[in-house]
């Protein structure tokens, strides 16, 4: 294996960015995007999914090929053939049944299949179930090269464990679990993530091991805020409040603390439907996986009839009724709104022939419209008065700020999903 001086990053999104930016302090990196958009943001030193900060990326980007280190962003692959280590991290969601797509998987191998080179490696990062790696990809790469799979080339697997918007937990201070497709080749992988990741590696004896590992984390954490989420359905009943609880039963020294809510975004909301496929393939039916995932879904639609269930007794009309929404993001102090399932809400919302508002300052309005055909409200400005209902869906730091009197009619009621306003001013909280 020579050594490494350029590697090449397949995907510049929440995973592929952060990543590239860190490599191109010490590597010569090629960052490649099919969307040209977000390339000439880039190149323009803006990341609009706010994971790098502006400075430090026009820190490390460059416009010639020659230098010896930094990052250089294109959508033309041609632009990669130099590499030496391609590293894929393309997203991985599913469709409208919660099967895999495989789609930018595939259509990135077959783009990296094209200008292989014997010795290069091939590391995955995508989030799969075990076996995605060696049994789609690797052939795809052999088809498209026409090079011999750990004769010709080699691949790796080095799950990502991004967080999206967390500053504390970035790339380069999480763990990282990598592997290789030959013991010679998972210590160069390992070798190469070390030289980065501060917070150390763990090598995973096999390719399959590393997947494995990476699916069930999402899922173990799936399952938990599935069984808290059942226990704020349990307590609402019988009329206790659900974070009191939590917080009693933490005071244990073994008790894990999880909190309910809305289960969305590209990992913990995705991640155990990839499992649950292949161990359905296998021909066993995961019954607690995909409970949890039943659990989880349901969320948004029972959190909007509960609602109507209160405004109904505040003698307020459904039909055309004003409510506001406060947040479309996944997560809270976060642009990305991928696999929001604060849309279950708004739909749910719209079956009762209810006008909903909603309000996000973090998220794009010409995403939002794209992904969901919603018009956002991005600035307080255009909020109403007489607001029937107000759901606060994401906990974003801005919303501390409003005046939920001032919003509300007079028989307006408040579900805070998220417990962030003070317990005396909702009529409700998970």
């Amino acid at each position: 294996m020579n050594k490494i001086s350029t590697i090449a990053v397949i995907g510049l999104g929440y995973v592929g960015l952060p990543l590239a930016v860190e490599f191109a302090k010490k590597y010569r990196v090629i960052g490649f995007d099919i969307n040209q958009k977000r390339i000439d943001e880039l190149n323009a030193g803006v990341d609009r999914t706010l994971e790098v900060e502006d400075i430090n990326l026009k820190a490390v980007l460059i416009n010639d090929l020659s230098e010896e280190k930094g990052l250089f962003a294109s959508s033309t692959a041609s632009d990669m053939a130099d590499a030496s280590i391609y590293i894929i991290t393309v997203p991985t969601p599913t469709d409208e049944l919660n099967k895999p797509i495989f789609t930018p998987l595939i259509k990135s191998s077959e783009t990296v299949g094209r200008i292989l080179k014997s010795d290069d490696i091939v590391i995955y990062e995508s989030t799969v179930y075990p076996g995605v790696t060696e049994d789609i990809c690797v052939p795809i790469l052999e088809q498209q090269s026409g090079l011999v799979f750990n004769t010709d080339f080699f691949a790796g697997y080095s799950p990502e464990r991004i967080n999206p918007g967390d500053k504390k937990h970035t790339v380069t201070k999480i763990l990282k679990v990598t592997s290789g497709s030959t013991p010679e080749i998972a210590t160069i992988v390992d070798d190469l993530y070390k030289t980065v990741i501060t917070a150390g590696t763990h090598k995973a004896p096999s390719i399959k091991v590393a997947e494995a590992a990476k699916v069930i984390e999402n899922s173990q954490r799936d399952i938990n805020i599935a069984f808290v989420n059942e226990l704020s359905k349990i307590f609402r009943i019988l009329d206790i409040d659900t974070k009191a609880v939590l917080e009693a039963a933490g005071t244990k020294w073994n008790f894990i603390n999880f909190t309910p809510g809305l289960v969305g975004g590209h990992c913990i909301g995705v991640d155990p439907y990839y499992l649950a496929q292949k161990a359905i393939e296998s021909g066993y039916n995961p019954e607690i996986i995909l409970a949890g995932r039943k659990m989880n879904d349901s969320m948004g639609s029972y959190v909007a009839t509960e609602t109507v269930k209160m405004m109904i007794k505040r003698g307020a009309r459904i039909k055309d009724a004003q409510v506001l929404v406060l947040g479309i993001t996944f997560k809270e102090n976060c642009p990305d709104i991928r696999n929001s399932r604060v849309i279950d809400i708004i739909r749910e919302f719209e079956a009762y022939h209810v006008n909903v508002d909603v309000y996000d300052p973090w998220a794009s309005k010409e995403e939002v419209k794209q992904e969901y055909g919603l018009d956002l409200l991005c600035n307080g400005s255009g909020l109403k008065s007489n607001y029937e209902a107000i759901i606060l869906a994401v906990s974003h730091k801005e919303f501390l700020a409003l005046n939920l009197t001032d919003l509300k009619s007079e028989t307006g009621v408040v579900f805070d999903v998220k417990s962030l306003f003070p317990k005396h001013l909702t009529d409700a909280r998970l």
